[in-house]
């Protein structure tokens, strides 16, 4: 169900998982989600954005809720369109980071120095294991995604919607006109995401491990950063395809690295 730009996927006993897909156009570079989750008044944005998404996502997050009612800020990995505006959330809001503890040196790049309230109080470091994120009565779950593709990567699993927000792991690279709506079949939809696994993900082994651990977690969908989510028959289909797919070093041969001099 649709609200506005934000896209409901979860909506039940005080608990609600929202997407924003509409706000970065894949027509203007590589589409990106954004997504708020919430539980008992309290809430938290997931992989916010670019430094010029600020503005247009506290827009589009007023259907649901204000700036000052933010707790966290999650960010999967620290690549510019997930971290870019991370020093406008600091800014404006009383939201803690959370990140990896590899990205807690790196992080405060994006912030001036000059920013008050800005200190290590203002991050919660996940250790490479993961942890739980506390929020309102529920927690969402931080689980490992490293080198897939930033060696410190986490997904984050909400136990109670049973959805998995995977960063970058599932992405898919889409045009502006295909609708945000879930992939239930994976065949027509493979061509979309391969080419950029096969470059992004480290390699087949990394792949291999989190798939294991995935199919642990059971989840009922799993949403991307970019492109669509995915659930039913299309999980177990993907997951069958990253197990398989060579990818990263596993492609790479001495004929990459010749001195052309």
């Amino acid at each position: 169900m649709s609200l506005g730009t934000g896209t409901v996927l979860f909506d039940e006993g005080g608990h609600r998982c929202v997407a924003f897909s509409s706000l970065v156009r894949g027509d203007d570079g590589v589409q990106a989600n954004q997504f708020l989750i919430q539980d008992d008044g309290e809430s938290a944005v997931l992989d916010p954005g670019g430094a010029l998404l600020y503005n247009p996502l506290v827009l589009a997050l007023a259907a649901y809720a204000r700036p000052h009612e933010m707790r966290w800020v999650l960010c999967t990995h620290q690549d510019p369109d997930i971290i870019g505006s991370v020093d406008k959330w600091m800014l404006y809001t009383q939201a803690t980071i959370v990140c990896s503890q590899l990205w807690g040196r790196f992080v405060p790049h994006v912030v001036p120095g000059y920013m008050k309230n800005a200190g290590s109080d203002r991050y919660l470091l996940l250790p490479d294991e993961g942890g739980d994120v506390p929020l309102g009565k529920s927690r969402i779950r931080a689980v490992p995604g490293h080198f897939m593709h930033s060696v410190g990567n986490f997904g984050f699993y909400d136990p109670t919607s049973r959805i998995l927000f995977s960063g970058d792991i599932g992405a898919s690279l889409i045009p502006s006109s295909q609708p945000y709506e879930f992939v239930t079949d994976f065949g027509p939809h493979r061509a979309k995401m391969e080419g950029f696994h096969r470059r992004y993900m480290a390699s087949n082994r990394v792949l291999r491990l989190w798939v294991a651990m995935v199919r642990q977690m059971d989840p009922v969908a799993i949403v991307p950063q970019h492109g669509l989510p995915m659930k039913g028959d299309a999980i177990p289909a993907f997951l069958d395809f990253l197990e398989r797919l060579e990818c990263g070093i596993d492609l790479l041969g001495p004929a990459n690295y010749r001195w052309l001099g």
